[in-house]
């Protein structure tokens, strides 16, 4: 660098004194050794004479540009500056000036003066004569050498980007305008499309946005009083019917990006624009994508100069002089949230009515795809702008309020993007577009497109879901009264099906519409009794429950019956224990899920004496006894395809919903236990399969020494020791049980919850239980204070645990079997020790019925629990309130 920079120093010495001929030799001598070292130091310049050499360089290869230029007709002059400008050429001086120039026009190191440098030199306007030549006249015959340019990509790439650098400063703009060609090539552009260059195509566009974004004061009124845009326009309405559309909207969208970018600085292009019908071409344009959307490119793949178009139309829906004016008129009654103040909006608001017409006449005439898409995501981001734009717009040109009449014409993707639009509305900006509303539920009634009426129901479904509001909302408006009849009518048709297949309806669209009118009525009942009292009055019940039995529909029915509750819980619990008992051994899930749903009900203390009156208790203990040899091992028929995980879970949650119903209530759980409902739990529990119920157990003498209870629950579930099958379920039936003596069963959760949505659920899911999760999870009793000196809370589940104690056996396993029971006996004496269980226990009238269970192990002392069992009745003796009972 430091040789280069001497040699330089000595060229501006002797340059003011050498010949034009002389002078040009010694610098494109110079310039080859200034590239090789730039090459050789990866890219890094250390030259201290960087703007002079620049100034140089330019202004030679201006000369040069000129010189091939002079006197020439176009075309010849075009094949002159191929051959100029081209590489691979014995003479490649123009090439060398090119690549320096390109290489000076880039570089950081005094960047802004370089540049000043070649934009001073008349470079700009050059370059620009250049692109006018290489765009209008296409190269018709070869070069001397063979090549022409569509071969020659790395000359053609330095050049646009040297106009790039140049023109993206306002200095390069200003020297352009005196070359008098800008306006010929933006003419060109409009009027020679089909004609120009083909490989120079994308580059003049490029090249011509960069000079757009520059735009100047000056350029704007050059342009203005040349009437470029309107000759433009004029040109362009020629080619709107023959051009190919990707073509004629990659020519529009330059012309449209000299329109918009100059408006910051003046709205005379606008103003040109608008005054020679360029909405009108627009229209013309975007209307004719249509079932033609760009050639060559798959549907709904997008042109990105239609996408450049549509983006620049919804900018200039922002220009305009004049602020459009918001009535304020707003229909009541709206969400708390909602706070409207015009006068104090910030961001762009809409200003140009037109440029926004010509978006909403191309969805209202267009059913494409991509089309409709993108208009609805322009709008969505108006929106964005400034809220008030929706008012704005809807005040005025009324878009969405339109659109709502035709969408259900649209394709099913542009149906779901407009009412996730309108949704919208109430999400973001909690204002509640009544008559919009009005209109989508007009759709809803008419049904004409079962799939837009699914879409319009979900977003009406979101919106109630935000706020109670909307349960008055659609109640006043009648779309409660119009789903109850419609659901009246598909009950009916489930009915007279009686389980076989409704043609139509199985499956798709119809099955999903009924699901979410379910969902939506039952959003509507929640929190609003009002909504529950017209459900009921419109003898709905009947009607309603009739859809329990489809998997699909059982969420949304359970959650409008839970809501009819508050008004009437007998008939709620004759509704749900009635379908419970009238449920066959096969449907499990059928009876979780009414489970689940009577446990949200019980949580309510007045809801017990209905579930007392309906014969809850007889109803859930009928489950357990339905279940007899469900966990044996092997399971045998219906069994064999269900899994133990499942029974588990139904043996759980009807053990959780009779501890909800005796929870804090002494009236049922006297009328449990005067019943002997204790002893038929203990009875039925038995005959699950998983309990011994084959003669008598065989006596190990020196048993020794046992685990407890709780370290039984964790190896069994938190270790990786073998336990037989048989007995984890019967581990897993005294855990329920201990926490039923505890009162905490209701609040316990051993199992995951599953959503059921409106989904074709896998045939594998239904036929392979055993890959579901083996056994419920379980927290290990390390961490759970449940397991110490807890008080009892029902004595008569304790009979219940005393009763299966003797069950707790299997042959081939006595000594594991030995150990839990004396673990099970042993857990029930720390259970005793506390005083307040004592008392519990001897007060609950109990006694005799838990000695009588206990008969054999106490009267025989070699039995494994006879002495565990001793213990217990010492313990319970110390309390003396029964001491004839004890002795």
């Amino acid at each position: 660098w430091e040789t280069l920079a001497k040699q330089f120093v000595e060229y501006e010495q002797v340059a003011p004194f050498l010949i034009a001929e002389e002078k040009k030799r010694r610098l494109l001598d110079f310039l080859p050794q200034f590239l090789k070292a730039w090459e050789q130091s990866a890219g890094t310049i250390v030259f201290p004479n960087l703007q002079l050499l620049a100034s140089e360089v330019s202004k030679l290869l201006t000369k040069e540009i000129k010189k091939h230029l002079n006197g020439k007709p176009a075309e010849e002059a075009r094949l002159a500056l191929e051959q100029l400008l081209q590489e691979k050429r014995e003479v490649q001086d123009g090439h060398v000036l090119l690549k320096m120039v390109y290489l000076l026009s880039q570089t950081d190191l005094a960047r802004e003066r370089t540049l000043w440098n070649i934009i001073g030199s008349g470079l700009p306007a050059a370059l620009m004569q250049c692109l006018y030549l290489f765009f209008t006249f296409p190269l018709k015959k070869s070069s001397e050498d063979g090549e022409t340019s569509e071969g020659d990509p790395q000359t053609r790439e330095m050049l646009v980007q040297i106009m790039h650098n140049i023109y993206k400063e306002e200095q390069g703009v200003e020297e352009l305008l005196a070359a008098d060609k800008l306006q010929s090539l933006l003419i060109a552009t409009a009027s020679l499309w089909d004609q120009c260059s083909p490989s120079w195509k994308v580059p003049t566009g490029c090249v011509l946005r960069t000079i757009s974004k520059a735009q100047t004061k000056n350029s704007i009124v050059y342009l203005q009083a040349v009437d470029c845009i309107k000759i433009a326009i004029q040109n362009l309405f020629r080619l709107a019917d023959t051009l190919p559309a990707h073509d004629i909207c990659e020519a529009v969208s330059i012309i449209l990006c000299f329109v918009k970018d100059s408006y910051p600085v003046s709205s005379a292009l606008l103003t040109e624009f608008e005054n020679n019908d360029g909405y009108q071409l627009l229209l013309k344009i975007l209307l004719r994508q249509v079932g033609n959307l760009c050639e060559g490119l798959q549907e709904n793949e997008g042109d990105p100069y239609l996408e450049e178009i549509l983006d620049m139309l919804t900018c200039l829906t922002t220009c305009g002089k004049t602020e459009l004016k918001v009535s304020g008129n707003i229909a009541h009654p709206q969400l708390p949230h909602f706070d409207f103040e015009p006068k104090e909006a910030s961001g762009m608001t809409v200003k140009n009515l037109q440029a926004f017409q010509v978006l909403q006449s191309v969805f209202q005439r267009s059913n494409d795809v991509y089309l409709c898409s993108r208009i609805l995501a322009a709008i969505g981001t108006i929106w964005a702008w400034n809220a008030v734009n929706f008012f704005l717009l809807e005040w005025t040109l009324q878009p969405i309020n339109q659109f709502t009449d035709i969408i259900h014409l649209k394709p099913h993707t542009v149906q779901v993007q407009f009412f996730k639009l309108v949704e919208s509305v109430v999400m973001d900006m909690s204002y509640i577009p009544h008559e919009i509303l009005k209109k989508i539920q007009y759709l809803v009634k008419e049904n004409k497109v079962p799939f837009c009426t699914l879409t319009a129901l979900r977003c009406l479904l979101n919106m109630t879901k935000k706020d109670l509001l909307f349960t008055d909302i659609f109640r006043d408006s009648g779309l409660l009264g119009l789903l109850l009849a419609l659901l009246r009518k598909q009950a009916k048709i489930l009915r007279k099906s009686a389980g076989t297949q409704v043609p139509g309806l199985e499956e798709g669209t119809e099955k999903e519409l009924n699901a979410v009118m379910l969902k939506m009525v039952a959003a509507l009942t929640v929190g609003s009794v009002r909504n529950a009292v017209v459900l009921k009055d419109y003898g709905m019940v009947p009607y309603i429950k009739i859809f329990l039995d489809d998997e699909c529909y059982r969420s949304a029915t359970l959650s409008i019956l839970e809501q009819l509750s508050v008004i009437n819980y007998e008939e709620y619990m004759s509704i749900v224990i009635g379908a419970l008992c009238s449920s066959t051994q096969g449907e499990l899930q059928l009876k979780v899920d009414l489970l689940k749903s009577l446990l949200r009900i019980l949580d309510s203390p007045q809801s017990h004496s209905a579930f007392r009156a309906c014969s809850g208790f007889n109803g859930l203990l009928s489950l357990i006894s339905d279940m007899e040899g469900a966990l044996q091992d092997p399971p045998s028929g219906l069994w064999a395809t269900v899994g133990h995980n499942c029974v588990l879970e139904l043996v759980f949650y009807t053990l959780q919903g009779i501890t909800a119903a005796l929870h804090l209530d002494p009236v049922n759980s006297n009328f449990f236990q005067k019943n002997g409902l204790f002893e038929k739990m203990a009875e039925d529990l038995g005959t699950l399969g998983c309990f011994w119920s084959q003669g008598e157990q065989q006596v190990l003498p020196g048993l020794e020494k046992t685990r407890t209870f709780a370290e039984f629950l964790d190896a069994a579930f938190c270790s990786s020791e073998p336990f037989p099958r048989w007995l984890k379920n019967c581990i897993w039936i005294l855990n329920f049980l201990d926490h039923m003596v505890k009162g905490t069963l209701h609040l316990e959760n051993y199992f995951k919850e599953i959503q059921t949505e409106v989904v074709e659920t896998s045939r594998s899911d239904k036929q392979e239980p055993q890959a579901q999760e083996e056994y419920p999870s379980y927290r290990s009793s390390s961490c759970r204070s449940e397991m110490r000196d807890t008080a009892i809370v029902h004595p008569g589940a304790v009979c219940v645990i005393v009763r299966l104690l003797p069950k707790l056996y299997q042959e081939g396993h006595s000594q594991l079997s030995q150990e839990i029971q004396c673990a099970v006996a042993d857990h029930i004496l720390s259970l005793v020790r506390s005083e307040k269980s004592r008392q519990v226990m001897c007060s609950s009238g109990l006694l005799s019925t838990l000695i009588t269970s206990c008969h054999d192990a106490l009267h025989n002392e070699s039995h494994p629990l006879h002495l565990p069992l001793t213990r217990v009745f010492e313990k319970l003796a110390s309390q003396a309130i029964e001491p004839d009972v004890l002795r």
